[in-house]
């Protein structure tokens, strides 16, 4: 047997899937044998092994043992010549394995290796090529000059950062992520330390190696893309103090006879000073909007008392009421907690507003309760009113900011309702599929600017596809910056992970994130994150909309919303019926069940859409169409199909009017918008709308 790949999963199934997928083809030629040990999952991964891979050796554990333990229960079953422990979340290039094992057999000094690991955004993953944290190498990392000077060799040491990536030298230590090594290695120097549960076993068996004579050796000339390369950053506040508490261990292992001159406390200190830092970065960075939220909170109440009170008299009692000033904002921070405003949806402008509202009205409340202490009511309604402008302003503003690519704020915003620029790599039709799916599934957020075909299009391939086909991957980074884009999705079902792999490596474009959709087209594999797109159900479906109180709340939006329409565009309105005497019509058009009711227009067709319905506005506060509803369709249309939903000046269907293919499922659109009605996707539709015009 010429190698035997050990893989240790843990509720990672789609990663699973395409892992194995590259490994095999990996293996043409090669002699080898899987194990997968799977830790407890409850994915279902077990299941699909043995359903798609009945060849692999599958080994089930009751219970999470660990990274460690878990590896040497395969390690002791191998027969291989050579060994490779490979993480369940990488993809492999065909020639990975074969490029390695010719290495080995022209360098026999060499024990263990490691190949170029990437990010899913094609950068380097530093952890590949490393070295040990002697006093010196963590005190540098510890104090950030290894992040300052990385080109420097005194401080660059930690990642070997000031080393050509591009370049085969040898190393002392590798990422456990891809570990290649002789099986004579490992009976050498003895299995992974079960001492470590999860972090510091691979640091630990690359010291022992080295310690036992043989050369680890870091090898460029084939790569592997690590999907969670950076998950540590978003690692449960458990899985970071692991990582630590294995700093510790290792230490004290290795380091407490060798530097017996230095200090061990002094090395446990930094690590335990570096791990406070990352506990209080990651702190900051989930409760940072609440502390500028708490901030403007007050800065309104005291703007509120100054208009409302201050001018009223000569003198206020600042210091006793700075008290009641802190019940006020604690109020509000309760509701903005209650509303999820700090938590999926941090940065939903409408979702601030409701909890802004509700503490509104409960801190009007006390005003009647607590008279002796309590500002008045106009003090709260106008503070009240600064706490919508500025809290929902400021994340709105983000989005803004996001949206023009100013500042690099789409991955805080995730599925925003700005959309996700994307671009498809695949031949047309499987493009044309793909964006079929994303179109389907409004929640993902997708916004598909283009096909760019994998090679150069053959004589019969189609253009007319309803999304531009842009050109082929050799220009991928021109298309990126043309479009804006931000993600960008393979198809695996004709491009192998050979050429995935060589367009990521040398895209030179940064913050952008690369995935993989797989021959099923049902989820999205990308960065440490898997996302389900698969049909939207259209039977047995208990439509939102059709609840009573929504029926009244969509009613009242369409009224509120309306009146505050008509009030903005009053003046353009008058400009294009009195200055440009521009006459208005009445059109029939369908609604629900193909009844007729009349909507008014203006008559001129060269107005722009947007400005020939304004006087539609009216219909709208008059109850006969909706302001998001269905598309609109005038009764003189032939064949028209049967309409479920009350049509409307915008909709979901209307904001992807761009994409004639998706015109075909409209009816997808409103029974999505049936189904998952609220006020916020109302919002969120219009904004968009707004965006697009």
């Amino acid at each position: 047997m010429d190698l035997s790949i050990i893989i240790v999963s843990y509720n990672v199934k789609e990663f699973l899937h395409q892992a194995i997928t590259s490994i095999v083809k990996a293996c043409n030629n090669i002699s080898y044998e899987i194990f997968v040990v799977d830790n407890a999952s409850s994915d279902g991964s077990s299941e699909l092994i043995k359903k798609n891979f009945p060849q692999i050796r599958l080994i089930e554990n009751l219970d999470n043992k660990g990274f460690a333990t878990a590896n040497n229960q395969a390690l002791k079953l191998a027969t291989g010549e050579f060994v490779l422990l490979i993480n369940p979340d990488t993809i492999v290039q065909e020639d990975t394995f074969s490029v390695i094992i010719d290495f080995f057999k022209k360098n026999p000094e060499c024990g263990m290796l490691g190949c170029k690991i990437l990010n899913p955004d094609g950068t380097l993953q530093l952890a590949c090529r490393r070295s040990f944290p002697t006093p010196w190498v963590a005190l540098t990392k510890i104090i950030g000059l290894s992040s300052l000077f990385p080109k420097s060799k005194l401080f660059g040491k930690y990642n070997l950062t000031y080393l050509d990536p591009e370049k085969t030298y040898e190393v002392e230590a590798i990422s456990g992520s891809f570990m290649f090594l002789r099986k004579r290695v490992v009976e050498e120097v003895g299995m992974l330390d079960e001492s470590f549960f999860m972090y510091g076993e691979d640091l630990d068996w690359c010291y022992r190696v080295g310690e036992a004579g043989w050369k680890i050796y870091y090898l460029p000339d084939t790569k592997i893309i690590h999907f969670k390369g950076e998950s540590s950053k978003k690692s449960d506040i458990d899985l970071i103090l692991q990582f630590y508490r294995a700093m510790n261990l290792f230490v004290g292992k290795h380091y407490q006879k060798r530097y017996f001159y230095f200090p061990q406390w002094f090395l446990l200190t930094g690590i335990w000073l570096r791990a406070s830092l990352t506990f209080a970065n990651k702190f900051l960075s989930r409760i940072w909007p609440g502390i500028v939220d708490f901030v403007l909170l007050n800065f309104s109440m005291l703007l509120g008392i100054y208009v409302g009170v201050y001018l009223r008299f000569d003198f206020f009692p600042w210091q006793s009421y700075l008290p009641v000033m802190l019940v006020y904002s604690i109020v509000w921070m309760g509701c903005l907690i209650s509303t999820g405003s700090y938590f999926s949806k941090k940065f939903s402008s409408l979702r601030t507003i409701y909890g802004v509202s509700l503490g509104l009205m409960i801190n009007t409340s006390l005003t009647f309760f607590f008279n002796q202490y309590a500002f008045s009511r106009a003090v709260v309604l106008i503070a009240g009113f600064l706490n919508i402008l500025l809290l929902a302003g400021w994340r709105f503003n983000l989005k803004i900011l996001a949206r023009l690519d100013i500042f690099p704020f789409n991955h805080l915003l995730g599925h925003s309702l700005l959309g996700r620029k994307a671009l498809i790599v695949a031949p047309i039709e499987s493009g044309r599929k793909i964006a079929e799916k994303l179109g389907e599934n409004y929640q993902t957020g997708y916004d598909v600017t283009g096909i760019v075909l994998p090679d150069e299009p053959g004589k019969n391939q189609e253009t007319e596809t309803g999304i531009p086909v842009l050109g082929t991957v050799k220009f991928l980074d021109k298309f990126i910056e043309q479009t804006r884009a931000k993600e960008v999705i393979f198809s695996i079902e004709q491009i192998s992970f050979d050429r995935i792999l060589e367009i990521i490596h040398h895209s030179k474009k940064q913050n952008i994130h690369f995935k993989l959709i797989p021959n099923s087209m049902d989820v999205i594999i990308g960065k440490a994150s898997v996302e389900y797109i698969g049909d939207l159900p259209l039977v047995d479906i208990n439509y939102r909309l059709n609840q009573s109180e929504n029926i009244v709340i969509k009613r009242a939006f369409d009224v509120i919303f309306s009146m505050l329409a008509i009030f903005i565009t009053l003046p353009e309105f008058l400009f294009i019926r009195i200055i440009k005497n521009e006459k208005i019509i009445k059109r029939k058009i369908l609604t629900t069940d193909l009844n007729q009711v009349e909507i008014l227009e203006f008559e001129n067709q060269k107005l722009s859409r947007r400005q020939k319905r304004i006087p539609s506005l009216w219909s709208v506060l008059s109850g006969k169409i909706s302001l998001v509803g269905s598309s609109i369709v005038y009764a003189d249309k032939l064949n028209a199909d049967h309409i479920d939903l009350k049509p409307g000046l915008t909709g979901m269907a209307q904001i992807n009017k761009k994409n004639p293919e998706f015109l075909q499922d409209k009816k997808k659109y409103n029974h999505f918008y049936m189904k998952n009605y609220s006020i916020q996707l109302d919002f969120e539709i219009i904004i968009k709308t707004l965006f697009n015009i």
